[in-house]
């Protein structure tokens, strides 16, 4: 072969070898850029993940928005139809991360990964009250023997006064009354304690003038005290009727109980069920949490049992006037909660979002998301009543 075509074969090879070369150069020199993380969502949550307006909504939505802003990691939502779902596919690698208010339980600590825990709460009973159950309470508050008990004391202390009053006021045309005409007077004397008005007719003296001062503070102490516990006579009156019929969890035997599918509440009622023998609660599924106030109201369950920042949000949500929901039982199994992780989700990267979840925590952030949480769903009610 000759020295011309030898050349000319040496750059026919050379070339393409040498132009894959530096394209391979050229890549390690361009950094990869980072994966995006599959990130799973599920409906209905509120407060912690719903939607709302073709928007993802709620306390751990906003929470994990801020993490990955934080940290700058990519990430898309895929919406999944249950928790249980969600989590199985975040152990099987189908998701990154399960962005929810989730529930660390030692069985779901033994099967799946978490993040670093972002609060805690527990497992509560919510049932309704009929709209007669506060007339019925205002019934049972006023001849409660309390009420009576505390009336009779300030009866007392206004006789005793009316006493002072009438022993006092020195009346020397007293003396020679009769019984009857001294009855008239002691009946006015304590008139004018008991309402405060027309005192000069009966009171000359400053002693006399202390002791209606004094019987006026008295007044005022008291009206106080009846307020209040009427108040909260009210209340617990109201709330103790509508709970009557579940005071314990062996309570649910056999009444209808609305749960979201897949959740630690489904758990609970399960154990309930094969510990209460034969009579059984009736799971009834409830796919979104706003819908509870609903089945209740339609009587379709008895109870809804969910977790109790749930429950607290939906009281504060209702608009109906006919329901009136009430917390039966509250911090049932109080237990952690945060976020599932694929178990293929590098150490640095898991990591970096535990001390995102730690600074958040620390700063307020997530104490903030969670009052916010609530308070929106009093804005919405409050804007609701106003018809805006």
């Amino acid at each position: 072969m000759s020295n011309h075509r030898l050349k000319r074969f040496t750059i026919w090879v050379a070339a393409p070898l040498t132009g894959l070369l530096l394209g391979a150069a050229s890549l390690q020199a361009v950094p990869m850029a980072p994966n995006v993380l599959r990130v799973g969502v599920v409906d209905g949550s509120q407060p912690c993940s719903y939607r709302e307006g073709g928007a993802w909504q709620g306390l751990a939505v906003r929470l994990w928005s801020q993490i990955a802003q934080r940290e700058r990691i990519p990430y898309v939502l895929q919406p999944m139809p249950s928790i249980r779902a969600m989590l199985e596919a975040t152990r099987k690698g189908g998701l990154d991360v399960a962005v929810e208010c989730i529930n660390l339980s030692p069985d779901r600590l033994r099967r799946y990964r978490f993040s670093l825990p972002f609060q805690e709460d527990g497992q509560a009973l919510m049932v309704i009250s009929n709209p007669f159950s506060l007339g019925q309470a205002f019934l049972s508050a006023l001849f409660s023997g309390t009420l009576l008990r505390l009336l009779l004391v300030t009866l007392v202390l206004t006789l005793a006064l009316t006493g002072s009053v009438w022993w006092v006021e020195e009346q020397p045309e007293r003396r020679a009354m009769g019984w009857r005409q001294q009855l008239r007077g002691f009946s006015r004397v304590f008139a004018v304690m008991v309402t405060g008005s027309g005192d000069d007719a009966v009171v000359t003296t400053s002693r006399g003038r202390a002791l209606v001062l004094l019987a006026y503070l008295v007044r005022l102490i008291v009206s106080a005290v009846l307020v209040g516990f009427l108040t909260v006579e009210l209340v617990q009156e109201a709330q103790g009727r509508a709970g009557r019929r579940v005071q314990r969890l062996s309570d649910l035997a056999g009444l209808r109980v609305g749960l979201k599918p897949g959740t630690v509440s489904e758990t609970l009622v399960h154990e309930i069920n094969r510990s209460s023998g034969t009579d059984q609660a009736v799971i009834v599924p409830i796919a979104r949490i706003d819908q509870a106030l609903n089945a209740l109201g339609r009587e379709q369950i008895d109870v809804m049992l969910a977790d109790e920042l749930q429950l607290r949000y939906l009281i504060a949500s209702n608009q109906s006037p006919n329901i009136i929901p009430v917390l039966a039982i509250q911090g049932i199994r109080p237990e952690l909660q945060g976020f599932a992780l694929s178990p293929s989700l590098p150490a640095d990267l898991v990591r970096r979002i535990d001390l995102a979840i730690s600074e958040l925590k620390r700063s307020g952030v997530v104490q903030d998301l969670h009052r916010q949480a609530l308070a929106g769903s009093e804005e919405l009610n409050q804007d609701s009543r106003n018809g805006d």
